[in-house]
């Protein structure tokens, strides 16, 4: 049997020294005896797996609505795919995984249905009472809305996976419990930030070229990264692409070899960086100038100008800019039926609204809920689904240009 103190015996051995170490960290805010398997981290990220916030993801949009197809991408396989990235990253550089796959796991957790369009709907609805952010909100769903014991809220996750949490948080919203804010996260943050953005990347890629919202020689022709990608497959399946009719495979095939350049990129450069740093420990990667996990200055160049083709030609397709008035009348209409009849939420927000007030505890309670329970819950308290969005399919129809199999 592999006991903790033999796990934690390992890192020491075998994590580079400046890995966030499991046995050095800061601990929870309400004390517990240490389990006699699993590492603190471990322990963070089996709560997290088991928490029913994670558990609702798999019905929360990423970026198409999850009713539009069972095919869609949801916040679930978003973030698994980001543990995945981030494993392989953490694993090649010595750092420690189970932090980093907790990080992975969590880091979308605090988003409400309708992706970012309803982050933006909700933060309209409550510029009154805070703002909403998606950053905070993970923190709140750790370490107030889930419940897992009563001896304490939350998950009583450690102190390290807590702060990491919010690592795009301003100097001016950074919770005064973690003061000081440090100039810069701990390095398996880091590689969830950038395993978040490669995973992203690639899979709007995919998704957006499946729906037909851009043409793939509208990618070739605009994005160096998919040029070099189409010249590897054609090195390794010489006559592919140009003989197979299978779109879905051409697409995968172009975005495998894409994000697989992207982490070797990712990994090369980082260990250069971080050997050059001179940084010895985890507490001095907190204090250093820069970033330490960071792609190669023309890689970078590249990324860039991807993330600035996706931004033209799919989150500003006028596809979703009809998905954001859509989630606003939706999240509007919900957010405006429980002011008038609080009594309309479950038990536990209603007690809750007396503790933290009515509008942040509906809030709260829309933030948690997946797409498909807020449309259910708009028809019944408020009616028929707004008309803006109307499509076809399953009610709400195809996607544009979407590509039906035969």
């Amino acid at each position: 049997m592999i006991l903790r103190q033999l796990k934690e015996e390992r890192e020491a051995q075998q994590l580079a020294p400046y890995a966030s170490w499991s046995a050095q960290s800061q601990g929870r805010a309400h004390p517990e005896s240490e389990d006699p398997l699993r590492t603190r981290f471990e322990r963070d990220r089996d709560r997290i797996v088991h928490s029913a916030a994670f558990r609702r993801l798999a019905h929360k949009t990423q970026v198409f609505l999850t009713e539009e197809g069972d095919l869609q991408r949801t916040r679930l396989s978003h973030s698994l795919e980001v543990c995945q990235v981030g494993r392989t990253v953490a694993g090649a550089l010595a750092l420690n995984e189970p932090l980093t796959e907790a990080l992975a796991l969590c880091h979308d957790i605090g988003h409400p249905p309708f992706g970012h369009r309803g982050e933006l709907a909700l933060n309209e609805l409550m510029a009154d009472h805070g703002g909403f952010r998606h950053n905070a909100q993970v923190l709140r769903v750790v370490d107030q809305l889930e419940r897992r014991s009563p001896a304490y809220p939350g998950l009583n996750l450690t102190r390290e996976v807590r702060e990491s949490l919010l690592k795009h948080e301003s100097a001016r919203d950074w919770p005064a419990e973690f003061e000081p804010k440090p100039k810069r996260p701990c390095l398996e943050a880091q590689v969830t930030d950038l395993a978040d953005s490669t995973a992203y990347n690639k899979h709007d890629l995919e998704d957006g070229l499946r729906a037909g919202m851009f043409r793939e020689e509208q990618v070739f022709d605009e994005v160096e990264l998919w040029r070099q990608s189409v010249d590897r497959v054609e090195a390794r399946h010489p006559g592919f692409l140009d003989s197979s009719d299978d779109h879905n495979l051409r697409i995968q095939r172009i975005a495998n070899e894409l994000i697989g350049a992207a982490i070797g990129d990712l990994i090369a450069h980082s260990e250069s960086t971080l050997q050059n740093s001179g940084v010895r420990s985890a507490a001095e990667v907190r204090e250093h100038p820069s970033m330490l996990i960071r792609h190669s200055d023309d890689f970078s160049g590249q990324v860039a100008e991807l993330s600035q083709f996706l931004y033209r030609r799919f989150y500003r397709h006028e596809y979703l800019q009809r998905y954001l008035a859509f989630a606003r009348s939706v999240l509007r209409g919900l957010f405006e039926a429980y002011l008038t009849a609080p009594t309309e939420m479950p038990r536990w927000y209603q007690e809750w609204a007396q503790q933290e007030g009515l509008e942040r505890a509906i809030c709260d309670f829309l933030a948690g809920m997946t797409d498909r329970f807020a449309l259910r819950e708009h028809r019944r308290l408020v009616g028929p689904l707004p008309a803006e969005f109307g499509l076809g399919v399953s009610s709400y129809g195809s996607l544009p240009g979407e590509r039906r199999p035969t």
